[in-house]
């Protein structure tokens, strides 16, 4: 890598990190998570009315939806980018907390330690939404040191979970589980096991996270610490060196919203300019980007190319709709522009979260299903008009396994790759996803599309998910397809 210069960007002409392979590498690495730990509720609904008891709005309640918070959505971005993750915090013996163990258990790669503490409420986070925007938030909470005897054993716990990972983050909100002397105890003890730290600092006391060897405030929270402005950029890295030198950090990044990031360390500064395209929603930023740049430094890679890759995550993180996760391939399709059409072949977890972002601004989304298995004029005359019948369209494909199941040998003539690669090249295509139940009641169900749409020939009481998307106020359309345009029997050839 060139010297980085003080107040430096990344020239153009400056041979560049390949950042693409720098993701790939994500995949391979471990890390200790350890602090707060929250349960986030969504409850989502419709608002048509005013109570006639006071003046405040009655939200009819469609779903909710629980994930772990806090700490646990560190987590939960790390898992998503195939990191294998130690996990420890401490809930209350509550049914939150019961929540919160079942929640991160279900984690893929995690490894938890959720100590409980009797006498503790663990930490719950209701949101009430509408269209798109919170109503209310209301939190339940305890902020009060865990019990000593708790935090020694969690310290003993972290040594040894220490030797067993590469990187240990410190995700503090200042809810107790790195209050009193644990923070500075998970420091020293780091170091004694030659192991790098990462903090997202809570509060203006940054003397108790003192030797670690990156911390990571939001611009608000460096101005407290510090007790200098930070309104410039140069303002901002006078007050990170300041703080460097004060407590003896390896270096600082600083988290600025819109203005993106600053990396300060020893070579001198560094500007990130923002990467969002748009701004959804800014929960879980903070968390997608301390979850990136300690995969990153797990994975060995420069500071200053982690901390590139943490301002992206975090560009796209706030792209997303709710405390969404950024996956490999969100970077790899931000980092690949020319290859983006590929990324139209997305996982359920992730085509939930397009269609949410899709609904976000006022687009209506369609949803058609099938076995695409050799495409012919008919697919291509159904999938054209449902395109026009929304704003966005999502196909659900059959996996091999089921078509195999419904339809027996040799189908599918073409497997799932091809089937997918072939729909995903069509400009009124919008998603392609996978599932593997013999129906896409499942698919439909999580979804939730605003329009369905099938071929004439399906009698209606025969069309999967129809009374789904009705009683969500969606609406079904058949499609007449014209005698030429149906699929005719195909004879695979053999050899």
């Amino acid at each position: 890598m060139n010297q980085i210069t003080p107040g430096s960007t990344p020239r153009p002409d400056e041979p560049q990190p390949d950042l693409a392979a720098a993701v790939r590498r994500l995949v391979h690495t471990n890390v200790l998570v350890i602090g707060d730990v929250m349960l986030d509720r969504y409850t989502y609904g419709e608002v048509t009315r005013i109570s006639l008891e006071a003046p405040v709005p009655i939200l009819a309640i469609d779903r909710e939806v629980a994930l772990p918070g806090g700490a646990g959505n560190v987590v939960r971005n790390l898992t998503a980018l195939g990191a294998a993750t130690a996990f420890i915090s401490v809930v209350g013996d509550d049914q939150a907390g019961s929540d919160l163990t079942g929640l991160i258990g279900g984690q893929p790669n995690v490894e938890p330690w959720l100590l409980v503490q009797g006498s503790r409420t663990t930490t719950l986070k209701t949101r009430l939404i509408a269209a798109g925007q919170q109503l209310l938030r209301a939190d339940r909470e305890q902020t009060d040191p865990i019990h000593p005897k708790l935090a020694e054993r969690l310290v003993r716990i972290a040594i040894d979970a220490m030797a067993a990972t590469s990187v240990t983050v410190l995700s503090d909100y200042g809810k107790g589980v790195l209050g009193g002397e644990v923070a500075a105890n998970l420091v020293q003890a780091a170091k004694k096991t030659a192991r790098k730290l990462i903090v997202d600092p809570r509060g203006s006391d940054f003397a108790r996270y003192a030797g670690a060897d990156v911390v990571m405030p939001n611009r608000q929270e460096l101005s407290a610490a510090a007790r200098m402005p930070v309104e410039s950029e140069a303002q901002v890295v006078a007050a990170a060196a300041h703080l460097r030198q004060q407590h003896n950090f390896g270096a600082v990044v600083v988290t600025r919203g819109n203005d993106g990031m600053t990396l300060v360390d020893d070579s001198g500064s560094q500007h990130f300019p923002a990467e969002a395209a748009d701004v959804f929603d800014t929960s879980g930023a903070g968390d997608t980007a301390l979850a990136m740049l300690g995969a990153a430094l797990a994975a060995q890679l420069e500071l200053s190319v982690a901390v590139r890759l943490a301002n992206l995550a975090a560009g796209i993180s706030v792209g997303k709709v709710g405390a969404s996760v950024v996956r490999e391939g969100d970077l790899l399709a931000a980092l690949t522009p020319q290859h983006s059409a590929l990324r139209k072949v997305v996982s359920r977890e992730e085509a939930v979260e397009q269609a949410e972002r899709w609904r976000h601004r006022g687009w209506r989304v369609g949803f058609t299903n099938g076995y695409f298995d050799l495409l012919h004029q008919g697919h291509i005359a159904l999938l054209e008009q449902a395109r026009a019948a929304c704003d966005r369209l999502i196909v659900g494909l059959n996996a091999d396994t089921g078509v195999r199941r419904q339809k027996g040998a040799p189908h599918p003539v073409q497997p799932e790759p091809a089937r997918a690669a072939v729909l995903a090249s069509f400009a009124c295509v919008d998603l392609v996803c996978l599932f593997e139940e013999d129906s896409p009641e499942a698919l439909i169900e999580v979804l939730r599309p605003d329009v369905l749409i099938k071929g004439a020939n399906h009698a209606m009481e025969d069309v999967v998910g129809a009374d789904l998307v009705r009683g969500w106020g969606g609406r079904v359309l058949q499609i007449d397809l014209l005698a030429e345009q149906m699929p005719q029997p195909v004879t695979p050839v053999k050899g």
